[in-house]
């Protein structure tokens, strides 16, 4: 019962850490919106915004599939969560691929061009 509460504990703070990422980056890319627009250059901000964004975004969802899995595989291996988690990696995947498609124009197994 102990490793349970122990590997819950673990998967918490992965939350925890993902959802926090998410939000400082959001207020980080904020903060350097606002000074660009101060500066007179709110159009160069913008895409600093929107690309500091799509990098929180992007760790933030890697760090909450890391802890689903961890709680998924650790404490409760049956069907039915394995299927929840399946469903919820697949949601997360897609819109990762998608943040990397609107961010970088291609595809994530596509090279990057120099």
């Amino acid at each position: 019962m102990q490793l349970q509460n122990f590997i819950n504990a673990i998967g918490d703070i992965g939350d925890l850490a993902g959802v926090l990422i998410i939000a400082i980056g959001f207020a980080w890319g904020a903060v350097q919106f606002v000074r660009a627009t101060f500066k007179g250059d709110a159009e160069t901000g913008y895409a600093k915004f929107r690309m500091q964004l799509v990098r929180a975004l992007l760790l933030g969802l890697e760090v909450l599939v890391a802890s689903d899995i961890i709680r998924t595989v650790a404490i409760s291996p049956s069907m039915d969560s394995v299927a929840i988690l399946a469903a919820i990696v697949l949601i997360r995947t897609f819109l990762s691929w998608s943040l990397i498609l609107e961010s970088e124009g291609r595809w994530p197994w596509q090279p990057i061009s120099k």
